[in-house]
């Protein structure tokens, strides 16, 4: 009777820690998915505060329209911290999605998403401290809301744990590498497409009243082509981590995957954008065209090859 006891007892025990467990995971789920929404919430409080920061600088004058945007300085500042603050809010719901999983929150194509708005809104954070880009908030704002809208709606996934061939310190090393890449490579091509957009405005005679606010061309270009120098070395670094994580797993280090292959075309084509520039001179716009792109076989990589691709990568868990 006694050893019956003790034997309900420890089940009972055990149930209770495993449902303890279980509310835990759930509960970590459901506030990082809050987080989540915050950080919507805030970027797109962002994205209304550099509207109007642009749109009520308006001054009409008697010949022409003017931008004076000393009078919305204080809606510009208010974007600011509001992308400051959803930064925070999406690093604690990515947190808090590894957390619930007790594993990196780097599963699946939701995790990738919400993840690499986070390194997108970094890298502009971290840039806004160097340089004077706060020009760029509300593109970044818009950016950042797609992804994550995309993310929530379409690519949502319950936190489950790693498939077997993700589990490895590996995964920490390479994808953290490839989406810090990301982030500031996207960032460059918003700043290759803002050059070509003032270039074509330029060469027609000249800059609207919106645009006169914007950095010069030579700035624009510069400050592209340092992202992309900047973050290069990292991403050359990702490959190779992936080659040798490729070796651990596979027992082979290359097997021209279309995710590899795919990388691979990305870091040729930007290793092409930094060697025009540095041993045949190319800049403007031939340049920025160049880091466009570079940028869109990122892209493709990241959208189509994850979503729609087949391989060894397929861990979109769409």
């Amino acid at each position: 009777m006694f050893m019956r006891f003790a034997t309900n007892s420890f089940s009972g025990i055990g149930y209770w820690k495993g449902f303890l467990f279980f509310t835990n995971q759930t509960n970590l789920a459901y506030l990082s998915n809050y987080s989540i929404y915050s950080a919507m919430a805030l970027f797109t409080i962002a994205f209304f505060a550099h509207a109007i920061e642009v749109a009520f600088s308006v001054r009409n004058l008697e010949s022409k329209t003017a931008f004076d945007f000393s009078r919305t300085e204080k809606s510009g500042r208010i974007g600011t911290a509001m992308i400051f603050l959803g930064f925070l809010f999406l690093l604690a719901g990515v947190i808090l999605r590894g957390a619930s999983a007790h594993r990196v929150p780097w599963g699946n194509m939701y995790e990738f998403s919400i993840t690499g708005a986070l390194a997108f809104s970094g890298a502009y954070l971290v840039a806004l401290r160097k340089y004077k880009i706060r020009w760029l908030g509300l593109p970044v704002a818009i950016s950042i809301l797609l992804t994550l809208g995309t993310a929530v709606t379409l690519l949502y996934r319950p936190s489950a744990p790693l498939v077997p061939a993700l589990k490895s310190t590996w995964l920490v090393i390479h994808v953290s590498a490839a989406i810090i890449s990301g982030g500031v490579f996207l960032l460059a091509n918003c700043i290759a497409a803002t050059y070509l957009i003032m270039e074509r405005y330029e060469s027609r005679g000249g800059r609207p009243a919106w645009a006169t606010r914007l950095p010069s061309l030579d700035y624009l270009d510069q400050l592209s082509y340092r992202l992309v120098a900047f973050v290069f070395p990292l991403w050359t670094f990702a490959i190779i981590a992936g080659a040798i994580w490729a070796e651990s797993a596979w027992g082979r280090y290359w097997g021209w995957d279309p995710k590899e292959t795919w990388a691979f075309i990305t870091w040729v084509a930007y290793a092409a954008y930094l060697h025009a520039r540095v041993t045949i001179g190319w800049r403007g716009k031939k340049a920025a065209w160049l880091c466009l792109l570079a940028g869109s076989t990122f892209l493709f990589n990241y959208v189509y090859v994850n979503v729609w691709g087949t391989g060894r990568h397929t861990y979109s868990g769409l």
